[in-house]
């Protein structure tokens, strides 16, 4: 499978996990009550799926290669997504945050939760949608068959290096028990049965 294959198919995921806080937020905002358990689920989806396995990769892998074709940091399209990641994990830890205080009693967290996880929504989604259309198919269109296989091992290695045996296949299942718990559709290109080989993970 292509590398920017396997991107473009974990922001599927992670959209399906956004459209699940969508409705989380949506909840909690009508009930002014937050449903905690499922609010940790999705920091836990967050913060080792999109950031620590996607948005790693891009960070270690796909941006240095980018940069190498002659497009700078400073002021170009890699240093822009760096500042929104780094936008992201704010918005994620002001999430854990207004849960821990809601876990505490302290009935502010609601809507500070509320809050965060819209922009972080709101920020993930605009994200997504600059790489998809404007970054990947730049990378795309200037990556060789050589280009491709040594992203694919450099991304084999990064999993290996930071993620534990199994890890994948447990987050894809926490997104779909999310899915299911919000009624929200899960990702095509990870249906039931076509995880592995749709996000480029080996079982």
């Amino acid at each position: 499978m292509e590398p920017i294959t396997i991107l473009m198919n974990e922001h599927r995921v992670i959209e399906q996990v956004l459209g699940c806080l969508d409705k989380m937020a949506a909840q909690a905002a009508a009930t002014r009550t937050l449903d905690t358990a499922a609010a940790h689920k999705a920091i836990v989806f967050f913060r080792s799926f999109a950031d620590k396995c996607h948005h790693g990769k891009e960070e270690a892998k796909l941006f240095p290669f980018v940069e190498s074709l002659g497009f700078p940091r400073d002021g170009g399209p890699t240093g822009v997504m760096m500042t929104e990641h780094e936008e992201g994990r704010s918005c994620v830890r002001r999430m854990a945050e207004a849960v821990k205080a809601v876990e505490e009693g302290r009935q502010s967290g609601v809507s500070i939760f509320v809050e965060a996880a819209r922009a972080y929504i709101a920020l993930l989604t605009t994200h997504i949608r600059k790489e998809d259309s404007c970054l990947f198919p730049m990378a795309e269109q200037n990556m060789t068959a050589d280009d491709e296989q040594a992203l694919l091992a450099e991304f084999e290695r990064a999993e290996t290096e930071e993620m534990n045996v199994g890890d994948h296949e447990q987050l894809l299942s926490l997104a779909d028990a999310l899915a299911e718990q919000f009624g929200v559709a899960k990702a095509e290109t990870c249906g039931r049965g076509a995880h592995v080989a749709a996000c480029g993970h080996r079982a």
